[in-house]
């Protein structure tokens, strides 16, 4: 299904959350099948892996193809296992401290992006122990290949009708069922083009050197988690909160605070030390 117009024009949303769903000839499967959210992962971490291999071929990132799996598997459980205890902790504290098992619930649906954040941070600091290498050359290397698992997540966003946007009367607003008879602004669709498309193409610039001078290690860190941070600051302006707000905002932007001063503190470390090199 792909939807209809109201008679105001507006679109309705009727898009499945399912590429492909089992019928209910298939007994025990039926209501099983693959859903867009699990693909966006999927595609993600593929664009992801790809990306290293072509670091490694041009000789942009010091890590082989058997390092890049180890890698990639260690960013897997950092994404999965932070997104998900991050959206307890930031997201649904109440429900957790009630019954910590909902933790477990991930059928339900329920991921931060700032949690994924630290658990990919992690990830990344157990990796570079173990293979002995450059701690804010890898986050760099990182950042550059993150945007394109936002943009994947956001459009699947979008497919399953969640995290809509604030009711809005512009042309191109959209009517969600599960949000109201009202149409809203397609919010998921502006974080997928800002903090995923946007972003990823600056950052690539960034990284090969299409902007000026290639930075110190760490400063592409800094800068994306600045970018996106600001991004979804942004973004949220235009998106109906999902959870109650803090200090007036909602809960994504005041998070984004806090990654765009981490994004400073890789900025500041990143030239401090490149200086210290260059004395």
């Amino acid at each position: 299904m792909f939807g209809f117009f109201a008679s105001d024009g507006h679109w309705v949303h009727d898009l499945s959350p399912f590429l492909f769903q089992f019928p209910e000839s298939w007994g025990a499967l039926a209501g099983f099948g693959i859903r867009y959210y699990g693909l966006s992962y999927l595609l993600g971490f593929l664009c992801g892996y790809l990306l290293l291999f072509l670091y490694y071929k041009r000789d942009k990132s010091p890590y082989s193809p058997e390092q890049i799996s180890t890698l990639i598997t260690y960013l897997v459980v950092g994404v999965l296992v932070g997104g998900r205890i991050g959206y307890m902790l930031l997201y649904a504290w109440g429900d957790f401290v009630r019954n910590p098992l909902t933790a477990l619930q991930v059928w339900d649906g329920g991921m931060a992006s700032h949690g994924g954040f630290i658990g990919v941070g992690i990830a990344i600091f157990v990796f570079v122990k173990q293979q002995k290498t450059q701690l804010l050359d890898t986050c760099d290397i990182i950042a550059t290949i993150t945007a394109p698992g936002l943009f994947f997540g956001r459009m699947a966003n979008f497919i399953n009708g969640e995290l809509w946007g604030k009711v809005s009367d512009v042309s191109w607003a959209i009517i969600f069922p599960t949000g109201g008879p009202l149409p809203r602004h397609p919010s998921q669709l502006y974080e997928a083009f800002t903090e995923g498309l946007l972003a990823f193409i600056i950052i690539q610039l960034r990284f090969w050197g299409k902007l000026g001078k290639r930075p110190p290690a760490g400063q592409i860190a800094g800068e994306f988690l600045i970018m996106y941070s600001v991004f979804r600051i942004f973004c949220e302006i235009f998106r109906e909160p999902d959870a109650p707000l803090i200090l007036r905002i909602s809960r994504g932007q005041f998070y984004s605070i806090g990654t765009i001063a981490l994004g400073f503190v890789f900025i500041y470390f990143a030239r401090k030390l490149n200086g210290k090199k260059a004395a």
